[in-house]
């Protein structure tokens, strides 16, 4: 067997490229998360940029400093601001529950009286078990809900330093990802070892996706989640903001929404005799809360993403479990690049079906018939 020398320098650089990659994404790893959103908020905000380069041509360091300025005042710092605020008012019900001020099982069981007795029977008799141990479980749920954003606001407060600093570098990367966007893309889907059609239309599915998602789902999601706070702040319900907040992670999820929030709200509500807060609540959810969606998605999202309701919920919630809050974008743009891989997969099979060779079916001939039986 003769020695092919080509073929393994090939294979060597190769093996090169994927260990050196690899290693790469293992020293990049604490910031990828920083990186991530950096790329993600250059994608969203490229059209400022392109605006303010439009106003100043040839400066191009001047527009992507002041499209990070306008960023910063408008999007970052509002954010930081809301964020703190939230994981102050979960820290605090969390104590206020681990000190027995807030009794989630309590309120369950109010509302478990105050349904009719048909229900409560039926209730009792699920396949739950009985109705105090889903109390149980509702209560835990929310506890550890509570805690794990108690503790993360804690450990961001331990490790501010760090915090800072993995915030900084996004911000950093982020202003080169605006400057050079336009020479940074199709370099990279040069070096792909993909077609050119192919990447192109891959490339453009991703960015369907995250426009879809961030600029999309995510702004109609805090529209609703603002909307939610202020309808429990009017109605009196302490921590408005923190549910708030709950809402706008119900309303990224499709076939569930906001509802999940607002709906047991108002059935508590109207259990423990509070009537006009509940119809409050109800009528906000149903008028307000729930049509916001369908005035403000058309408007923000030009185009549909082409993915089945099923589709992105499950991906949603995969990828929050895999990567957390990241995962809201990252699940949604697995799912869509798994489907376009697949039609374009199923694209290539049909049309080399089509144009290959034309292959004539087998000729059968009739079956042969006796003169004799012609005759008769």
């Amino acid at each position: 067997m003769a020695f092919d020398r080509k073929r393994l320098e090939s294979g060597g650089f190769l093996l090169f490229l994927a260990l050196i990659s690899l290693g790469l994404g293992l020293i990049l790893s604490a910031f990828m998360g920083a990186l991530l959103w950096a790329a993600l908020g250059a994608l969203l905000f490229q059209p400022l940029f392109q605006t303010l380069l439009r106003r100043w041509p040839g400066h191009r360091n001047r527009a992507a400093g002041l499209a990070m300025l306008i960023i910063t005042v408008a999007v970052v710092l509002p954010a930081l601001i809301l964020g703190s605020l939230v994981a102050g008012q979960a820290a605090e019900v969390y104590d206020q529950m681990r000190g027995g001020q807030i009794d989630v099982s309590r309120y369950f069981g109010q509302l478990h009286d105050a349904l009719p007795l048909r229900l409560q029977h039926w209730l009792d008799s699920s396949g739950l078990g009985s109705f105090e141990l889903a109390q149980a479980r509702l209560a835990e749920a929310l506890n550890n809900s509570l805690s794990m954003i108690a503790r993360q606001a804690l450990s961001i407060g331990a490790n501010a330093a760090g915090f800072l600093l993995a915030f900084g570098i996004g911000l950093y990367v982020m202003y080169f990802l605006l400057r050079d966007g336009e020479r940074i893309a199709p370099a990279i889907l040069r070096s792909l070892p993909l077609e050119a059609d192919i990447a192109a239309r891959l490339a453009e599915k991703f960015a369907i996706v995250v426009r879809a998602t961030v600029k999309g789902s995510g702004l109609v999601a805090l529209a609703q989640g603002a909307l939610g706070a202020i309808t429990f702040w009017i109605v009196g319900l302490p921590a408005a903001l923190l549910w708030g907040m709950l809402m706008v992670i119900g309303a990224l999820l499709p076939a569930i929404g906001p509802a999940i929030v607002w709906g047991p709200v108002a059935l508590y509500l109207l259990a423990t005799g509070a009537i006009w807060q509940a119809v409050v609540v109800v009528l906000s959810g149903v008028l307000v809360i729930g049509l916001i969606d369908n005035i403000l998605r058309p408007i923000l999202v030009g185009r549909d993403t082409g993915l089945p309701d099923w589709l992105v919920l499950v991906t949603t919630l995969g990828g929050i479990e895999v990567a957390g809050i990241s995962g809201i974008v990252i699940g949604p743009v697995v799912g869509a690049l798994f489907l376009t891989g697949w039609d374009i997969l199923t694209e290539r099979r049909m049309g080399k079906a089509a144009n290959g060779p034309r292959v004539d079916p087998p000729r059968v001939d009739p079956p042969c018939v006796d003169e004799a039986e012609q005759a008769t």
